[in-house]
C-alpha cells in the first residue's frame, strides 16, 4: 500500500470518537471542507467508504471499525516519538477528563476528588457521564478515560484495579413506625420497600440474592437513583437496601437510620475500568492514581 499522510489518519480517530467530520473538523482545528477532502482520501486509499452517515451520526462500517485499533496504535507511537506525553503537570494541565460513574460513586467520589483538584491541579475540569450500554465504546474512543463501579461486561482490551469492596445495609427513617433498633427478616418482609430501577450492578445483586434465597419483598416504589429514593425514606414507611458506602455518606445527612441486612447478601468490588489505549498516558496514570487514594481500602 502507498504512504499515508498521518494527518488522514488524525481525521479518521476523530470522526470515529465524535461520529461526526464536522467534529472532527473541530476537535483538530480544521475547515470542514479539509476534514471531507482528507476522508475522501482516506476512502480512495482503502477502497472502502469506512463511515456511513445513519441518524445518530456517521458510523464505522466493519473494514473502518477494524481500522481503528492499528490507526491509534499509529498515532499513539507517534505521540510518544514526538514527546507529546513525556510528562504531565497537574498544576498547569487544563485537561478536561470525562469519567463514567454511578451516582453511588458521584456521592461517595466527587467530593472527595474535588476538595483534592482544587489543590493539585486547579485549572482541571472533570465531566460526570452515567454508566450505560455505551461506557465501553466510550472508553475505546477517548470519550471518557475512566469508568467506575462494577462493569463485569467489559473485555479484553480494558485494564481495571480494584477500588474497595462494597457490603448493603438498609435504610429507613428515623421516626419508622414500626422498626426501631433491629430488623428482622420478618420484618423485611412484611414492610414496602423502595427499588431502583437503573443505577448500575449493585440493585441487580440484591434481586437476583432475594430471589435464589426465596425472600418476599413487597415493592412500592420504583426509582431511577439511590438518592432520590434515600430522600423518600426518610419521609415514608418504605425500606431500602443500599451499598454500605452510600450509607455512610447519607449518615447524619437526614432524618435517616443505617441497618444491617437481615440475610446473607454477597460484597461486590467496586473498580476503576481504562481502556488499553490511555494505560501508558500520564494524564489518565495521574488520575488513576489520585482516585486510588481516595477511594481504596488502604486510604
Amino acid at each position: 500500500m502507498n504512504s499515508i499522510d498521518i494527518r488522514l489518519l488524525s481525521v479518521f480517530d476523530e470522526i470515529y470518537k465524535t461520529r461526526s467530520v464536522s467534529g472532527a473538523a473541530e476537535a483538530l482545528e480544521l475547515g470542514q471542507p479539509a476534514a471531507s477532502v482528507a476522508l475522501s482520501k482516506l476512502r480512495h486509499q482503502f477502497g472502502d467508504p469506512l463511515f456511513v452517515r445513519t441518524a445518530s451520526g456517521m458510523e464505522p462500517t466493519p473494514f473502518g471499525e477494524g481500522l481503528v485499533r492499528p490507526v491509534r496504535a499509529v498515532l499513539d507511537a507517534l505521540d510518544v516519538v514526538l514527546g507529546h506525553r513525556d510528562d504531565f503537570d497537574p498544576q498547569s494541565s487544563e485537561r478536561i477528563f470525562r469519567i463514567c460513574m454511578t451516582d453511588i460513586s458521584q456521592l461517595v467520589l466527587l467530593r472527595k476528588l474535588w476538595e483534592k483538584l482544587r489543590v493539585a491541579a486547579p485549572a482541571i475540569r472533570i465531566e460526570i457521564f452515567p454508566l450505560s450500554k455505551d461506557t465501553a465504546r466510550m472508553l475505546q474512543s477517548g470519550e471518557a478515560d475512566l469508568a467506575l463501579g462494577l462493569m463485569p461486561q467489559l473485555e479484553a482490551g480494558f485494564y481495571q484495579q480494584l477500588l474497595f469492596r462494597q457490603s448493603f445495609v438498609c435504610m429507613l427513617g428515623a421516626d419508622h413506625p414500626r422498626i426501631t433498633d433491629q430488623l428482622s427478616l420478618q420484618q423485611y418482609e412484611a414492610e414496602d420497600h423502595v427499588v431502583i430501577s437503573s443505577s448500575g450492578s449493585a440493585p441487580l445483586i440484591v434481586d437476583r440474592e432475594i430471589t435464589r434465597q426465596g425472600i418476599k419483598r413487597r415493592i412500592a416504589l420504583q426509582i431511577p437513583n439511590f438518592l432520590g429514593a434515600a430522600f423518600v425514606v426518610e419521609h415514608t414507611d418504605l425500606l431500602i437496601t443500599i451499598p454500605k458506602r452510600l450509607g455512610d455518606v447519607l449518615q447524619g445527612r437526614g432524618a435517616f437510620r443505617i441497618l444491617p441486612v437481615p440475610f446473607a447478601l454477597p460484597d461486590y468490588a467496586v473498580k476503576q475500568h481504562w481502556h488499553e489505549r490511555y494505560h501508558h498516558d500520564p494524564g489518565s496514570r495521574w488520575l488513576r492514581g489520585v482516585i486510588s487514594e481516595l477511594l481504596s481500602d488502604a486510604a
